[in-house]
């Protein structure tokens, strides 16, 4: 369940913070965007991506492990 707290980051920091990060670790995602359907919600689409990205996604994250 989201707390209030999480509910308040701005969708659009969210993902430009998030698009920076990814690209540092050599990432591109080019469907990451603000879900415009359901602002109310904050959502955020990572979109699609190939295999490969994936795994690279997956390998930044084992590496980087847990929260900041």
């Amino acid at each position: 369940m989201a707390t209030k707290e999480q509910n308040t980051v701005d969708p659009h920091t969210a993902v430009e913070t998030l698009r920076a990060e990814l690209t540092d670790a050599g990432i591109v995602l080019p469907s990451l965007r603000v879900d415009p359907a359901s602002p109310q919600l904050r959502l955020i689409e990572l979109g699609r991506m190939r295999s490969d990205v994936a795994a690279r996604l997956a390998e930044a994250i084992r590496r980087g492990g847990g929260p900041r």
